[in-house]
């Protein structure tokens, strides 16, 4: 066991995290101490351990970081209250808890990269050139991925690159740019010293795969466009063999239908079986329930009343109506398309990704509109007691923390989990972080904004279209159609992972989408045609407001230039480290 050092009062996180400190006692004669940890290259695959799970304990409302940071933006909505409704009307605090967790989350975890990576050339000599050469890069990759997080939600932040001592200064703020350069040089010195794959630890470690996509996805939102293609191409070709996109299950065939024909799943890609089996998966953050401290509850967050959940998060009526229908066309412009009926002929990742009205849903009839007192229960005849459902009054419907949308995410949520959530239940659901469906829409976006247009453009995008059973891109699209196309994919086949806020900053729009109202459908209302003027560009739908009002309940929304792009420094870290300065606005 390592021993732990004793904490010193009022030193901030980031110190805190980073700081080697003196220890006041003799060191233990038959035990690592955390002064000479690690001395073997056992303690160092621990130490490295250490630092992986380090990334699990990100969490808000007992639900892991990337599957909370959609539903503060246009697609997701949240249960009102201070932590999530501050975000969206630019009037976030210094001392909220979602804004300042992740700053001493990610400097925690490269403290624990530190404690190893520090020492780890002192023991070299007693290990295999390639095992060390692994833990050196697996090490620099989660510090690497750590960056990467921390500059997108705060900015400028302290760039450290050894664990602090008491007599150091404390670090003011690098320059976003210059951590960037420095995140791309770590992987690419790195990529080529990590396995091609860690299939056998169903790709909870890093491999050189992972390293280059990180490195794609970083040089994207850096804008640095031929940097991205190439290195997102690169992973694409190690790929072969390795990764793919893993197709829908049977499930898919439920669709378009209601609750009487059966409930689409998606659990062969996003929950255990596919956590099992799925090659789509490139890194995860891996939970495990035998593990102190190492499982969440988000399945209960996202699940329904009647699903033994407490519907915290949950689509807007916005992401509904960005779904295109099956012929590939905006509903505004489709003939398909029928408000009457309108979760008919649509995109099937609609039922995919999302739990709307007259769907099946936890093995329950879905309606959250008071008219239907009563609703299946399918349980009787999932368990095989019983040829017919039976009869439940619907909380669903009448419970006063519904869903606040109207909608659910089905997306991230498992049946197996079932029996086990609950108010103190708990999960040990994997969580994606990196997959083959992001990689390739990395590759399309990087030669779009690069025009450097071509065949394999098309070939990203529509193998993520066909799986979903769309049809294929139309061939000879400008750039600013291709954009358009690039923009939709990613707003629905990566919804709720986590990036959507990161998207709407990057692209320059959230001062648009982010500015006046998001659209809720809490009561299940029906509504007519004439509440959307059209989708844009960007492909989202914009409202005759006065029409949709009639219809849905809305969340006023507020972003603020020059200030909404970053998240604040907690107040504590500002009085701790007197070099750090606070983002502007707050």
């Amino acid at each position: 066991m390592i021993k732990i050092t004793k904490s010193i009062i009022g030193m901030s996180a980031l110190c805190a995290a980073l700081m080697t400190s003196c220890d006041l006692e003799q060191l233990p004669l038959d035990n690592p101490s955390s002064e000479t940890f690690p001395t073997t290259q056992k303690e160092a695959e621990m130490g490295l351990l250490g630092a992986y799970k380090a990334l699990t304990l990100l969490d808000a409302s007992s639900t892991p970081i990337w599957h909370v940071m959609d539903n503060i933006t246009d697609i997701g909505y949240a249960r009102p209250g201070n932590n999530y409704t501050s975000p969206i009307t630019s009037s976030i605090t210094t001392d909220n808890a979602l804004a300042t967790k992740p700053w001493a989350a990610h400097y925690k975890t490269i403290g624990r990269v530190h404690d190893v990576l520090d020492k780890l050339e002192g023991i070299k000599s007693s290990m295999a050139e390639a095992d060390y050469a692994r833990i050196d890069a697996e090490l620099r990759f989660i510090r690497a991925y750590c960056y990467s997080q921390l500059i997108e939600l705060y900015g400028d932040v302290p760039l450290v690159k050894n664990a602090l001592k008491l007599s150091d200064e404390l670090p003011a703020r690098t320059a976003k740019s210059e951590i960037e350069k420095f995140i791309l040089e770590e992987l690419t010195a790195i990529a080529d010293h990590l396995p091609l794959s860690q299939a056998g630890v169903k790709f909870s470690r890093a491999s050189s795969i992972a390293a280059y996509t990180l490195k794609a996805r970083v040089a994207l939102y850096a804008k640095q466009y031929n940097v991205a293609a190439e290195a997102a191409k690169k992973a694409i070709t190690l790929s072969n063999g390795i990764h793919s996109l893993t197709e829908f299950d049977s499930s898919i065939q439920y669709a378009n239908k209601t609750h009487k024909e059966g409930e689409p799943e998606v659990a062969n890609i996003f929950g255990h079986k596919g956590y099992e089996s799925s090659k789509e998966w490139i890194w995860v953050v891996e939970y495990n329930r035998n593990i102190s401290d190492n499982t969440h509850n988000q399945g209960y967050y996202l699940a329904s009343r009647l699903g033994k959940g407490v519907c915290y998060w949950g689509p807007t009526q916005n992401f509904i109506d960005s779904f295109q229908d099956l012929e590939g066309k905006f509903i505004t412009e489709s003939t398909l398309y029928n408000p009457e009926n309108p979760f008919e002929n649509r995109d099937p990742r609609l039922d995919l990704y999302t739990v709307r009205p007259h769907s099946r849903f936890m093995g329950f009839q879905f309606e959250p509109n008071a008219a239907f007192s009563r609703v299946n229960n399918y349980w009787p005849v999932i368990n095989g007691s019983a040829e017919k459902p039976t009869s439940q009054a619907n909380a669903d419907a009448t419970n006063a923390y519904r869903s606040f949308s109207g909608y659910l995410w089905r997306k991230h949520t498992d049946l197996a989990d079932f029996a086990t959530t609950s108010v103190s239940g708990f999960s040990d659901l994997n969580v994606g972080i990196f997959r083959y469906a992001e990689l390739l829409l990395i590759y399309a976006e990087a030669k779009i904004e690069g025009n450097s247009i071509d065949a394999t453009v098309y070939d990203a995008i529509n193998q993520i279209r066909q799986r979903a059973n769309m049809p294929n891109l139309p061939n000879g699209l400008s750039q600013a159609q291709l954009r358009t196309a690039l923009r939709y994919e990613r707003k629905v086949e990566l919804a709720n992972d986590g990036l959507r806020w990161h998207d709407l900053r990057r692209w320059g729009i959230a001062k648009q989408v982010m500015n006046g109202y998001i659209y809720l459908n809490r009561l299940g209302n029906n509504w007519d045609r004439n509440v959307l003027t059209r989708i844009d560009e960007n492909a989202n739908p914009v409202y005759n407001h006065s029409v949709a009002t009639k219809s849905f309940g809305t969340q006023e929304v507020v972003y603020r230039e020059n200030k909404d792009e970053y998240w604040p420094i907690a107040a504590q870290e500002l009085d701790a480290n007197k070099n750090l300065v606070q983002n502007p606005g707050y």
